[in-house]
């Protein structure tokens, strides 16, 4: 086992239960689905924060695959997960009662689950540029719009989804920010496609 497998042994862990928390409410939710409503904005939520935890396994592999083993990167990796665990059980709620509207549970825990997403993706992108500066490879990377465009973005609308109080603003903003995120997955779907997909059959 070298570094980066014993890391993400115990960051991978920590994020699958995340992924369990929010399939589980969803679970939970669709059985109560005759006895409430489920509206769009908590949805919405979970599909957002689901996406996002799966892009903190790719983020991963592509940052910490060359690391060193350091108990640090075990510090912030349990930071992080952590976080998203706590935003995800906030998604769902745990107890469903009839008649009851997730959408008044979503206005409810909307800014604990946000802020908590935009602290999370904003460690890890500081994180990010200190160690380009640290090791001289800031300067050589070409890191493109997705980067210096995409991720301010992110952030600033996730915060203003958080704090905003108009309805149709928070839910066009977690519409933008599904979009963004779905626009990532199917650029990754296109380099796939385009180098050919992989051999099944080996050989």
């Amino acid at each position: 086992m070298d570094a980066f497998e014993f890391f993400f042994s115990f960051y991978g862990l920590l994020l699958g239960f995340s992924v369990a928390e929010l399939v589980g409410g969803f679970a939970r939710t669709l059985h109560e689905r005759r006895a409430v409503r489920f509206g769009l904005l908590t949805p919405l939520l979970a599909l957002f924060v689901a996406i996002d935890i799966a892009s903190f396994w790719n983020q991963a592999w592509v940052i910490f695959r060359p690391a060193p083993y350091s108990y640090a990167l075990l510090i912030l990796g349990l930071v992080v997960a952590s976080i998203f665990y706590v935003a995800a059980t906030q998604v769902f709620p745990r107890e469903l009662k009839e008649g009851d509207n997730l959408d008044d549970h979503f206005w409810s825990n909307r800014k604990l689950v946000l802020l908590s997403v935009m602290t999370a993706n904003l460690i890890v992108a500081l994180f990010f540029v200190f160690l380009l500066n640290l090791n001289g490879e800031f300067a050589r990377l070409k890191l493109g719009l997705a980067f210096w465009i995409g991720t301010p973005l992110f952030l600033i609308l996730t915060t203003v989804a958080a704090l905003a109080r108009s309805r149709w603003l928070v839910t066009a903003i977690l519409a933008v920010l599904v979009l963004y995120q779905s626009w990532h997955v199917v650029r990754s779907a296109a380099l796939m496609v385009s180098r050919g997909g992989w051999s099944l059959i080996g050989g």
